[in-house]
């Protein structure tokens, strides 16, 4: 690691408080960062300098995220640092973390009772073990496939299932769940839900794992803290608060919008609140111009005193009252509002336009109307080619990146690839021959296959052949990326309805230089655009009819999240006459005297 290099970049922190004292932290801190406050960066330097003064060799710091675009950003950012991960870093989500530093080494000896070389269940098998599960404990006609969210966020109430509790407030789901798990376990798996949950189990029933732990990794770094749930919350209290390691989280309250799958934001204010924690607040907002960010305390229905800096632009908000229909709703934003920012906005390239929607049904409307249109777009919600958190996909597309030109230009340097690999393969990697094997074979299957007219089929069927089969099938942890790139493959093949995709064009499926970002609000999260618009702002699409006050909360933090991705102009769209209360609020405060 270059010490320089982090030291400099750490007196540009200098000049914001928050961030000066996020970064100059002795013992346990929590960062409450609005959008847009620089969190990343100050996460960033605060690993480095952590590693670098902190941490003796050769321990280290773990950091959870939350997911793998926030595992792969920090990576990024610390490799400009000289600083690769895998050596004395962990970058991970809280599912790695759990399945890799905690049940894969110490499961047998923690007395988990799972199966010796237990692996990670695909969609198929966690779908299989539900039928046979629901046929013995429920019954009926109804698809078991209906119960799985219920099921699953059962779950994750119960970190502890001795209490009377478990059967007592869902007798039904305790045990579907209980027959669910010894059906995994009779196939020698466990699922995503089990790594965390296990995980807790562990750690708080050994108190030599947590040794253990705090032996490799005296410092836990936690980003997004407020949509990691009950499980991630009792790591931490079990690690951090019981057994000494340091916790350095970074989180916002206002951006929690996953409660559907268990995150509890108030697990975060609480935190933020111990007399043991020094809790420091990142008020200022670098990423939208000061009129977004006034009127982003309008959207969020609560005022958090963000500004902007001084020399930020002003930023614009627009309105577009239309027909009812998405159809044409979407029509007129191809027609006129997406040409218009493009006339307004020098040097505006589609990339840094987002079109954020509640569902992803609703993006359906949006591409039709940008194919009549001529826009290329780029899908990142549940009907995009591939799902954007894949490794392994974004790793192959990675690598035909660097055969379509990324061999010349160093984007992406050939030796982020291979550590992307071989932490992707690293149960089939283990040893430095292997390594070296593994670096050869990547080198000479790329140099042979530097043509962006290739057909991505031909090149995947020959990349899997000479080189990554081997390793899928020795590596338990990857079936589902198996089963995504199998259909993958499907669609790109002859008579799929991607056939004929070339080397080119899946090279550029995780960047939008010259794409429109088609998006879903919460995939959008963490995210932002130069112009985004809003699109489908309805009553009844956002909240939806009905919403208890929880839900009312959190839709409100959804349209909060979506609002601030944007930095010079944000833009509303809805049936006239049947606006969200949402945007009925921003506009009313903003027009008031």
């Amino acid at each position: 690691m270059s010490e320089r290099l982090y030291l400099r970049l750490a007196e540009e922190l200098r000049g914001n408080e928050g961030q000066w004292a996020a970064y100059e932290s002795k013992g346990h801190c929590v960062v409450l960062a609005g959008p847009g406050s620089g969190k990343t960066k100050t996460l960033t330097l605060k690993l480095a300098r952590i590693l670098a003064e902190d941490v003796a060799e050769p321990r280290g710091v773990a950091c959870i995220t939350y997911n793998n675009e926030c595992a792969r950003e920090l990576e990024t950012r610390l490799q400009g640092l000289g600083i690769e991960p895998g050596g004395r870093i962990f970058i991970g989500t809280v599912h790695s973390f759990s399945l890799t530093q905690i049940l894969m080494p110490y499961a047998a000896a923690a007395g988990l009772g799972l199966p010796e070389g237990f692996k990670v269940a695909t969609d198929y098998e966690r779908r299989a073990a539900l039928e046979d599960a629901f046929r013995a404990t429920v019954g009926g006609p109804e698809n078991p496939q209906n119960w799985r969210m219920r099921m699953d966020n059962y779950r994750r109430l119960f970190l502890d299932r001795s209490i009377p509790e478990w059967h007592g407030q869902d007798g039904q789901l305790a045990r579907l769940t209980e027959a669910y798990e010894d059906e995994l376990r009779r196939r020698a798996a466990i699922d995503f839900e089990d790594m965390p949950l296990l995980a807790v189990r562990a750690v708080r029933q050994n108190p030599w794992l947590q040794q253990a732990i705090l032996a490799k990794y005296p410092v836990l770094a936690v980003d997004e803290y407020q949509d990691l749930g009950r499980a991630l919350h009792g790591l931490v209290m079990g690690l951090c608060f019981r057994t000494g390691i340091r916790l350095f989280a970074v989180g916002d309250v206002d951006q929690s919008i996953y409660g559907f799958v268990g995150a509890e934001p108030l697990l975060l204010q609480r935190l933020s609140q111990r007399p043991d924690v020094d809790t420091v607040r990142l008020r200022l907002n670098y990423r939208c111009g000061s009129k977004i960010v006034a009127a982003s305390s309008y959207a969020l229905g609560e005022d958090r005193d963000y500004a902007a800096p001084d020399d930020a632009k002003q930023g614009t908000i627009y309105f577009h009252p239309g027909a009812e229909g998405l159809a044409a709703q979407a029509e007129h934003l191809f027609a006129r509002v997406i040409p218009e920012a493009q006339a307004r906005i020098e040097d505006l390239t589609l990339g840094e336009i987002a079109i954020l929607y509640p569902a992803a049904s609703i993006g359906d409307a949006v591409q039709e109307a940008a194919d009549r249109h001529g826009f290329e777009t780029i899908r990142t919600d549940n009907k995009a080619l591939y799902p954007r958190g894949s490794a392994l996909m974004r790793w192959l597309e990675a690598c035909a990146g660097w055969c379509c030109g990324g061999w010349r230009t160093g984007k992406p340097r050939f030796s982020r690839l291979l550590a992307q690999g071989t932490r992707l393969f690293r149960e089939a990697i283990l040893t430095v021959e292997q390594r070296q094997q593994f670096q050869r074979q990547i080198m000479g299957f790329l140099w042979t296959s530097r043509d962006e007219t290739l057909l991505v089929h031909g090149w995947l069927t020959r990349l899997r052949a000479e080189l990554i089969d081997d390793a899928l099938s020795s590596c338990r942890t990857l079936g589902d990326e198996i089963e995504i790139l199998e259909n993958f493959m499907a669609r790109v093949d002859a008579g799929g309805d991607r056939a004929g995709m070339t080397l080119g064009q899946f090279s550029g499926q995780g960047v939008a230089a010259d794409r429109i970002n088609l998006s879903t609000l919460h995939s959008a999260k963490g995210r932002e655009f130069q112009v985004v618009v809003l699109f489908g702002m309805d009553a009844g699409r956002i909240p939806w009819n009905n919403p208890t006050p929880k839900q009312l909360r959190e839709s409100q933090r959804l349209f909060y999240v979506g609002f601030t991705r944007a930095k010079s102009e944000i833009h509303m769209m809805y049936s006239a006459g049947q606006p969200s209360r949402f945007v009925t609020e921003v506009q009313k405060r903003l027009v008031a005297p």
